[in-house]
């Protein structure tokens, strides 16, 4: 039975992050590769919850630090994000987030057609592209 990912906060995630780009990491390690970092002890109890959380693993002991590793996948956990900020901002749907991307100047023309790129892969190219709303009955009062 696959197990459900944690609800994690923003630096619970900030520095799961920091331990996916390491692979494994100490507290310590994690601690010095934040940008203004709290104190260690801070950090070492965030270890704590996402341990309690299940989302890391303590894997050995070396001198005097535990190595611990990720035991949820980035792209999971990703995406466990990203549809919480959909439903909590925006009702569930991404076209009010693509609108916002859009005109805070935070998606280009190529980021715009790779979307369309990958939604026409995903789709298979089997369904016509949708008008925008409106457009029929613009056209049929033309």
């Amino acid at each position: 039975m696959a197990r459900s990912l944690p609800e994690l906060s923003r630096f619970e995630l900030e520095c799961l992050r920091r331990l996916w780009a390491r692979g494994e990491a100490s507290v310590r390690e994690v601690h010095e590769d934040l940008s203004d970092p709290p104190s260690y002890s801070t950090v070492r109890k965030i270890f704590e919850r996402l341990e309690a959380k299940g989302a890391i693993e303590r894997l050995r002991r070396t001198d005097r630090a535990w190595i611990y590793r990720s035991t949820v996948a980035p792209q999971a956990m990703i995406r466990k994000e990203i549809l919480r900020l959909l439903e909590g901002l925006f009702g569930g749907r991404g076209a009010p987030l693509v609108a916002h991307l859009a005109d805070m100047d935070a998606l280009s023309l190529d980021d715009i057609r790779e979307i369309e790129s990958r939604l026409a892969a995903r789709a298979g190219d089997r369904r016509p592209a949708r008008r925008p709303r409106g457009t029929a009955a613009r056209r049929r009062s033309s």
